[in-house]
């Protein structure tokens, strides 16, 4: 029997809420039983509850929780959080996640100095901050991004700064003041394959957000870009393939490849589970098609080994400058 956590209801006192209010009449999907290369140990360590304290005491959000990501355990043991910033309710409502859907509440402003103190407090070497989608605001949030990389710079100029983001919909180059907060790496996730975005991502389109990656190498190409995949929705190897042409014709330096996890009966349904010898063979795959970093793995995710990935992506790219030179 496989048994899934509900996650339709939003945490904490007001649990009456619901998280996912545009999933609740979906009939339920199936569910397939975790591979023995799926399984992760529970969060409980000293190290873990110290990082959760911190997240508690500077009234953070992060995506480890609010996606029910399956490496929280692993990266607050190595006090690696994924901050998650402009509140913890999305307007979009994509099949694949478990971010709160609904009505968002105003932008704090105090909130890039909290994410900061938090980031130098922890003694992070590099940090990831995301968001939730922000449709309501008419730059999309960019200027809040900056804001925060700003503080963050201010606070822990040792650290470096990754961003994941929004793509930005309709906000006629909003994403230039985020690009021009100059991050270490500019983070965008096409999350599948072309065919399937109407039922995966019903409300992004997939060359708006490959033309954000680019635009980034466009105005600044001493920043380094990186896109992710989920794999296991239904995709062929072949349209994988081609998503990886996409992305390298976009300048994009790194890619992630990872499983995806269903959430709830309510999300879309897992395909299959792809074995850890297709994420190896796609990884060759990857490295061959010229991206200078390439993250593979049933359990890979955007942010996880970040900090590591992110100097060995510097690295190849010294390399690949001291050989063109």
């Amino acid at each position: 029997m496989v048994t899934l956590i509900d996650t339709l209801k939003a945490r904490g006192p007001e649990d009456r809420a619901v998280r996912h209010p545009e999933k609740q009449n979906r009939p339920d999907t199936p569910v397939l039983r975790k591979p023995e290369w799926l399984r992760v140990r529970a969060p409980g360590s000293g190290q873990y509850n110290e990082t959760k304290g911190i997240v508690r005491e500077h009234k953070l959000t992060t995506v480890c929780e609010e996606a029910a990501c399956p490496n929280i355990g692993e990266c607050w043991s190595q006090k690696h959080a994924t901050m998650m910033i402009m509140g913890e309710i999305c307007t979009r409502a994509c099949a694949f996640c478990n971010v709160t859907t609904g009505l968002p509440t105003q932008l704090d402003p105090d909130e890039p100095r909290r994410v900061a103190e938090a980031v130098a407090k922890m003694g992070l070497n590099h940090v990831v901050i995301t968001s939730v989608d922000r449709d309501d605001l008419i730059d999309g949030g960019a200027r809040h991004f900056a804001e925060v990389v700003t503080a963050i710079r201010a606070a822990a100029p040792k650290t470096t700064i990754e961003i994941l983001t929004p793509d930005f919909l309709r906000k006629d180059r909003a994403e230039n003041v985020v690009i021009d907060a100059r991050p270490d790496v500019f983070n965008h996730n096409l999350e599948t394959v072309p065919r399937l975005y109407l039922k995966i991502r019903p409300g992004a389109r997939y060359y708006n957000s490959l033309r954000l990656l680019e635009r980034v190498k466009e105005r600044d190409p001493s920043q380094f870009t990186k896109s992710g995949l989920m794999v296991g929705l239904g995709e062929t190897k072949e349209e994988v393939m081609q998503v990886m042409d996409d992305m390298r014709s976009a300048g994009v330096d790194f890619i992630t490849i990872g499983q995806y996890l269903q959430p709830t009966r309510k999300h879309a349904a897992i395909d299959r589970f792809v074995t850890p010898e297709e994420f190896k063979a796609y990884e060759a795959i990857a490295r061959a098609k010229g991206f200078l970093m390439v993250s593979s793995s049933p359990l890979t995710r955007s942010s996880h080994h970040a900090g590591e990935d992110f100097a060995k992506l510097q690295a190849a790219r010294r390399a690949l400058d001291a050989k063109a030179g």
